[in-house]
């Protein structure tokens, strides 16, 4: 059997019909899917629930409702509960993956010398951007990994190679 990572705890109850608030982790995938269980430990034995329902109520948190848990009582057996998936299979990618959120605070690099830092990402669905001050001004920059030519974890930069006259539009 593969291995388990939390993935997220339950909250509290939400409604009358067994629903449940919980509070998601980063290994939580962003569109679950309804075919794959959410397991919790009961007893030290590792129990499959099945998501009827999964409502996200903004980046950290969500309401679900479990196949056969359709009480409130039922339900409330759940609260304070660690939530697990299975570790996705490596594919290649590495453990640490980095999402273009986790980039605020980095310092840009936006090449012939113009230096600044992300301040801010706006994530919208068709395009996606940075939030990037540089000389007392806010400069928006797509969100695309094309447009990353160098990244430093360590360092926390983040260099950019953009199409010319990008940020002369501001």
């Amino acid at each position: 059997m593969s291995s388990m990572v939390s993935a997220g705890r339950v909250g509290k109850l939400f409604g009358t019909s067994g629903e449940l608030s919980i509070s998601l982790y980063d290994a939580f995938p962003d569109t679950p899917d309804l075919e794959e269980p959410l397991f919790v430990r009961i007893d030290s034995l590792t129990v499959p629930l099945f998501m009827e329902k999964f409502e996200r109520r903004g980046q950290r948190g969500a309401v679900v409702r479990f196949a056969d848990i359709d009480t409130p009582l039922r339900a409330s057996e759940l609260v304070g509960m660690e939530l697990l998936i299975e570790e996705p299979e490596n594919d290649g990618q590495s453990d640490d993956e980095i999402y273009f959120e986790d980039l605020v605070g980095y310092r840009a690099d936006l090449g012939d010398g113009v230096q600044g830092e992300i301040v801010g990402y706006v994530d919208n669905d068709f395009n996606p951007l940075f939030e990037v001050e540089t000389g007392g001004r806010i400069v928006l920059i797509p969100a695309a990994e094309e447009l990353i030519d160098s990244f430093d974890e360590q360092k926390r930069i983040v260099g950019f190679d953009l199409p010319e006259g990008l940020i002369d539009l501001y």
